[in-house]
């Protein structure tokens, strides 16, 4: 079963001018949903907006004048802004293209590049996305929905005969949650 990619696409909103590039992380963090353009990983995940870079989508070392142009910035994850580096190979701008066309997930979060898209394929060897955290980090995010659903089903006064069960497998996800986000919070 694929999933999409990503659920929002990425809109760069941003019309403010700035000399230092750096001075768009937040704007850049908003636009892009706190998430990876090129992962759709949460930064949360990573340890928030702090470790996140901002990429330039046209290495700015080869193209001068673009290292302060906001429509050429990329949120992203460390891993994948170190390994795009310089690079000018064939990549897809997350705002301009719509990922869940080139790209999909199974049905436990890996990323998979679809076999038509030439730009998905390339993108997906250079960047390692195939890599278990991205997976890892997708299915964390499937856990957090689920926990809110099941939250909502508790409180439903027609789910009474599940109520026993609902508590127990919310009480477990939530431990497990609770353990680890309290890990990343202290490692920020």
């Amino acid at each position: 079963m694929a999933n999409n990619f990503r659920n929002i696409i990425p809109k760069r909103t941003c019309v403010k001018k700035y000399a230092a590039y750096g001075s768009y992380k937040k704007y850049i963090s908003a636009d892009f949903n706190r998430r990876c353009g090129y992962t759709d990983c949460s930064d949360f995940w990573f340890g928030g907006s702090n470790t996140f870079h901002i990429d330039h989508f046209k290495p700015w070392k080869k193209n001068p004048h673009l290292k302060t142009e906001y429509s050429n910035l990329v949120y992203c994850c460390s891993y994948v802004n170190i390994l795009k580096s310089d690079d000018e190979g064939d990549y897809l701008d997350p705002c301009d293209a719509d990922f869940n066309q080139h790209f999909e997930r199974d049905s436990v979060g890996n990323i998979i590049a679809k076999t038509h898209s030439k730009e998905a394929n390339y993108m997906y060897n250079q960047l390692k996305l195939y890599m278990k955290r991205y997976q890892i980090i997708w299915m964390l995010d499937e856990i957090l929905i689920k926990l809110k659903k099941i939250e909502i089903a508790i409180k439903d006064p027609k789910n009474i005969t599940l109520k026993i069960d609902l508590h127990f497998v919310h009480s477990e996800l939530s431990m497990e949650m609770t353990d680890y986000i309290e890990y990343l919070r202290l490692n920020q």
